[in-house]
């Protein structure tokens, strides 16, 4: 038997608005969440068009033009937007019935390569038994109708299986939401030997060792540590209704183990450093999990993942915006501060579930709007935007 998605019903009514003003055809990442029982879309953004298409009106002819490589860098970008326990799950496209035949083999090209890219960044390793459909959803823009397959991006010989795509009103409406915040002090040393000092593979490295320690770590949920397959409702009374945005939030507190117990050995070694890159502040975590019965270990999971996420995140565009704004980092002996852009959450009607974005000191409101309107195709309000930490983060 095939998957289930469940899905949030205005995305139907903007796969409608897109088929009506796009031809031959138009691409678009979904974005939600895996569980064991089900799968849920909450958002669908269609791939950002090419400046030089938006300046000259261009359409693409046919689809061996869909640009994989715009595609995949697209998928990133949002990915970076997405709070702990989301995901890109999917790839759509709208098409005419002329190209629909076929489009499922550029879908599957699609879902492998954005897959590809999204794992190659990742500081994190999915669990066993975690989740590796991803959805190909084709719509008929004459038609509208919707055929969705499912390809395991686990087995890369994966053929397509059916699965159901099911319509839900206000479905992330009410969603649980856990928060915390993590003192980072990360210590990166810079070895004598190394013939350069690249700041970003060697602050990459630093950031894959403090992960493991994130992912050892015990996270006490509301005070307690819970049961992994309790449910994360348990004992707690339960919202009613979810017709309203509303979310029933979780304050969790990290405690990471300071050192290994007598039966691990000691790896310890000395070596002659000739610098380090150090890592300080304090970093707001957040993650969303569905209301259906969700799990501990399901929420606690999230969490992690958005902690590892977050700062990997932030590291990554600052070392764009040294390459934009200064060239290749050379090797370079003097003292250097950095600060790393803020986090902030971002809320969008009809959801409970806040995205998020990062911002530089400089950056003003309107280039935050901007980016939402060309990333995630949402328009939003200076007023929903909500920075998360102190600039001194």
């Amino acid at each position: 038997m095939g998957r289930t998605y469940f899905v949030e019903e205005a995305i139907g009514q903007y796969f409608s608005d897109l088929s009506t003003k796009v031809k031959p055809y138009v691409t678009g990442l979904l974005v939600g969440q895996c569980s064991p029982q089900r799968d849920y879309v909450i958002r669908a953004v269609r791939t950002p068009p090419k400046e030089e298409q938006r300046e000259n009106n261009i359409s693409p002819s046919n689809l061996a033009s869909i640009d994989e490589e715009w595609i995949t860098t697209h998928a990133t970008q949002v990915s970076r937007m997405l709070p702990g326990g989301l995901l890109v799950l999917g790839v759509f496209i709208i098409v005419t019935p002329e190209l629909s035949k076929d489009s499922q083999h550029a879908l599957r090209k699609l879902i492998f390569s954005v897959e590809k890219s999204l794992t190659k960044r990742r500081l994190w390793k999915p669990a066993e038994e975690e989740v590796s459909d991803r959805a190909a959803l084709q719509i008929c823009s004459s038609t509208k109708k919707v055929v969705c397959r499912t390809y395991d991006v686990q087995d890369a010989k994966s053929s397509a299986k059916p699965a159901d795509w099911k319509y839900q009103s206000s479905l992330s409406a009410s969603w649980l939401s856990l928060g915390c915040t993590v003192n980072v002090n990360i210590h990166i040393p810079l070895l004598a030997t190394s013939p350069n000092h690249d700041l970003e593979k060697n602050t990459k490295n630093g950031l894959n060792r403090w992960s493991k320690q994130i992912e050892d770590s015990v996270f006490l949920i509301n005070g307690q540590v819970k049961d992994d397959d309790s449910e994360l409702l348990e004992g707690q009374k339960k919202l009613r209704g979810n017709t309203q945005s509303s979310t029933q939030f979780s304050d969790v507190k990290v405690l990471t183990q300071l050192s290994q117990g007598p039966s691990h050995r000691s790896t310890a070694t000395v070596q002659v450093c000739s610098g380090s890159i150090n890592l300080r502040g304090a970093v707001k975590c957040r993650a969303y999990v569905h209301n259906n019965r969700p799990k501990v270990k399901e929420a606690v999971q999230a969490l992690k993942r958005d902690i590892i996420n977050t700062l990997s995140d932030r590291c990554e565009i600052l070392f764009e915006d040294l390459i934009i704004n200064e060239g290749p980092h050379k090797k370079n002996f003097k003292r250097e501060y950095h600060v790393l852009p803020q986090r902030l959450f971002v809320s969008v009607p009809g959801s409970s579930v806040m995205l998020s974005d990062y911002q530089f000191g400089d950056e003003a409101a309107g280039e935050i709007q901007e980016r939402f309107i060309e990333m995630l195709d949402q328009s939003v309000q200076a007023e929903d935007i909500h920075i998360a930490e102190e600039i001194n983060t």
